[in-house]
């Protein structure tokens, strides 16, 4: 099990008990130390997130994302963006729907920052923009709304959850 970061959350903060099987087994990648990387420099420096970055400059998110945070961030690839419908990610960065665009996002994301041993013991986490995502562990296996978390990256302002799936609010 990995340590707690500063400012993240401790199991005694948290509420709820999504857990029913052990510690989650995931890939654990760390950027937290010194000279370490924030949330938005990860995703900049990711092949795997291009779509995500053009997304969080098109929303005037970057500032944030790059703030001291701690955040949560389940961040979509650029595969899990190519499995929505044709032309709603072109839909999305037009200028009119860069509110609904910020919406998802922010859906993505959650303040404090949540390991991946804190995270496994909820059953639902608060985003950013109102609506909660479902959290399960079963057997080591950590699923926000039914998608596996594989690999986490610790940035040094918070924690970014891999994901290969778009989180809709619904």
């Amino acid at each position: 099990m990995i340590g707690l970061l500063a400012g993240t959350a401790s199991a005694k903060d948290q509420k709820g008990s999504g857990a029913s099987g052990g510690a989650a087994k995931l890939n654990i990648i760390k950027m937290n130390g010194d000279g370490g990387k924030n949330i938005v420099e990860i995703a900049v420096g990711s092949s795997d997130h291009k779509t995500l970055v053009t997304a969080v400059k098109a929303t005037g998110l970057v500032e944030t994302l790059t703030g001291p945070g701690p955040y949560t961030l389940f961040a979509p690839t650029d595969a899990a963006f190519a499995k929505l419908p044709k032309g709603t990610v072109e839909g999305l960065l037009k200028p009119d729907k860069i509110p609904t665009l910020k919406s998802i996002l922010e859906h993505h994301a959650a303040a404090p920052a949540f390991n991946p041993d804190v995270l496994a013991l909820q059953s639902e986490l608060d985003m950013v923009d109102g609506p909660k995502l479902k959290i399960e562990n079963k057997g080591g296996k950590l699923t926000v709304e039914g998608v596996e978390l594989k690999t986490v990256i610790l940035a040094t302002n918070g924690i970014v959850y891999v994901v290969d799936t778009v989180l809709l609010p619904k």
